[in-house]
Parts: C-alpha cells; structure tokens; sequence
C-alpha cells in the first residue's frame, strides 16, 4: 500500500497504486461486489479480506497507505485490519462524517486518501489523532508509505513523478497506461526502493492496481507482479 500517484484529468481522474507488501498476501483478480447499497470494484486482501484500494458506481474512490506521518511501533492485536476500515467507507453517506466520526481507536496508524472529481482529502491516523486535509483536485499529487520510505527517500521517489510530469501532456491520449508504466519503471537507482522495489524477498511491489473515473465510467486495472496476471473491470457510474 506505498506508492501512490493522482492525475486529475478535464473529466475525473487517474488514479496508480502499487502494493508493497508480504509476497503471501497477493490476489490474483478484481472483486465486483455489491455492498452497503452499490457495486465496489476493488482486489482483496487474501489474508485479511480487506483491500487497499476501491471504487464505487457513484464515484467515490479510496485508497490507503500503511503509516501516518513516520514509522510508528507495531504494536499488535489491533481492533481491526486498516483493509476493512477502507471498506467501512463505503457504508458511510457522507465522507465528511466518516473522516469526524468513525471509531478510529485501537486501529493501526494509515493515511487515507478519497477522490471524486473535484474532491480530493486526506486523512492521516498516527494512533491518536486524525490530520484532514483537503488537498487542490486541479494538481497532480504523490504519496508514499511513511513505514517502508523515510522523508529523504520519500522526496527521491516523488522527484521521479515529477520529473515525469514535466514531459507529460495530461489531456493527450493514453494517459492511463503512461502513469502505469511509470509505476512500474519509476528508478531512484537503488533496487529496495525503486517503485517496483524489492528487500530480499520479505518485502516487495506484489502488485499495480489503477483507477481510471473519466465521464460516465469508471475503470479498473490491476496487475499482479507475482504471477504476471491481469485483470480489468469497468462499470458505468450512476448519474442524477
């Protein structure tokens, strides 16, 4: 749940995920499931049956990093599994009252991140206290896992994004498959952590997954790095 990139786009957005994680804990396809009132595209967690990243028919689109603002202590058992807190979200009518009011104790520190067109906001959980903060809809933003990439490797990584950017037109065809192929080529010449990154098997990128929300639809693209397996689902979103 660590490298993460956002391109707004004249109609929604572009959302890339990649997945650092336990080599054990990667799935292989999409899940289309019908919950709290409307459809979620999203990959499920094999361990925890959460996920780190989903979209709903109306729009809304979450995803989630491991961490706040530093490494914290892992202190297990935690209450419940940050996955399925990501899914709570979707239970919730207002993402306003979900970032105020849902019961954050005994869950372990994350930073969350919820899109629709023209929303972007983040929330940041160090264990004890929630950061919100709405963030411009209109830029391209990055973030990175604050429990595997320290501030100085954290701005190395993000130089890369935008040092891309630079040489990108965001209204130009095929956007979609440009930032992916970033997330999956993004070098800061050091193996354990490049954006496909790899720390002696304990760790690694298992996965990319990308949500594409543009007039109409919404579309999802997941790679898993494992096994070389890809899956795409799409749905028309609601309107009115």
């Amino acid at each position: 749940m660590c490298t993460v990139t956002y391109l707004p786009v004249s109609t929604g957005f572009v959302l890339t995920q990649n997945r650092d994680e336990a080599p054990t804990r990667s799935p292989q396809i999409i899940s289309k499931e019908k919950r709290f009132g409307t459809e979620l595209l999203f990959p499920k967690d094999t361990k925890a049956g959460g996920t780190w990243i989903a979209t709903a028919r109306d729009g809304r689109t979450a995803c989630l990093l491991n961490g706040a603002f530093e490494k914290h202590k892992h202190e297990p058992p935690y209450r419940l599994s940050r996955g399925l807190v990501l899914l709570d979200f979707f239970r919730w009518p207002e993402p306003q009252l979900f970032f105020e009011q849902y019961d954050l104790d005994g869950i372990e520190p994350f930073t969350f991140l919820f899109f629709s067109p023209g929303k972007v906001t983040e929330l940041r959980w160090d264990g004890k206290t929630r950061h919100l903060k709405n963030l411009p809809p209109n830029q391209a933003h990055f973030w990175c896992s604050a429990t595997l990439y320290p501030p100085p490797m954290q701005e190395r990584r993000e130089r890369v994004f935008r040092d891309w950017l630079t040489t990108q037109n965001l209204e130009q065809p095929r956007l979609s498959s440009r930032i992916f192929s970033l997330h999956l080529t993004g070098s800061v010449g050091d193996p354990e952590n490049d954006y496909v990154m790899n720390r002696a098997g304990r760790v690694c990128t298992v996965s990319v997954t990308q949500v594409a929300l543009r007039s109409g639809y919404v579309r999802m693209r997941y790679a898993d790095l494992l096994d070389a397996k890809h899956d795409r689902r799409s749905m028309h979103l609601l309107t009115g």
